[in-house]
């Protein structure tokens, strides 16, 4: 797969909110599409990171299409990241439930500790991070604490939840 050109799709705009969104400079669904086409995105795959863009880019209701029907560890990974961000907490956790332990988690631990060490976040770091490992549910109860843009943590997260997002990229794409 030619990451770098996915990659760019999650460069090109802000961070998505811990919500919804919508957000300005999002790509529409056809160029999502454009570009699945010309990146070589193995078929098995294809509807995760269509799904996954999507999401990224704001287009909820085609991205859950696509992973309520997608009942593997990846497809509920990128289900209860939908429902984190719609948001519905209580269904964000039961999708990371079925996700469990994910392959992304300790990279994702390893580059929030640098993001909370940075921003001294020291309290949150122990929160989403017990003993160096990722806590999906603490991530959910964050990012439902800092719903609100005057939140102190809520850039922060939405920086964390970039990360999220681009490490899941680079997973699927190998």
């Amino acid at each position: 797969m030619n990451s770098s050109v996915l990659q760019t799709f999650l460069t090109r705009t802000s961070p998505p909110d811990l919500g919804p969104g919508p957000r300005t400079g999002t790509a529409s669904v056809s160029e999502i599409d454009d570009a699945l086409d010309g990146a070589g995105v193995r078929d098995n795959q294809k509807s995760l990171v269509r799904a996954l863009l999507l999401l990224w880019n704001d287009h909820h209701d085609p991205a859950h299409t696509i992973v309520q029907d997608l009942e593997t560890q990846d497809g509920s990974y990128i289900h209860a990241i939908l429902h984190r961000r719609e948001p519905d907490y209580f269904n964000a956790k039961y999708w990371f439930r079925r996700v469990g332990q994910h392959s992304c988690f300790p990279e994702l631990a390893k580059r929030t500790a640098v993001i909370l060490e940075e921003h001294n976040l020291t309290n949150l770091a122990k929160k989403l991070m017990p003993g160096g490992q990722w806590d999906s549910f603490a991530f959910v109860d964050a990012c439902e604490a800092a719903a609100s843009p005057s939140s102190p943590a809520h850039d922060t997260l939405r920086q964390i939840q970039q990360t999220e997002f681009e490490i899941l990229l680079d997973y699927l794409g190998h």
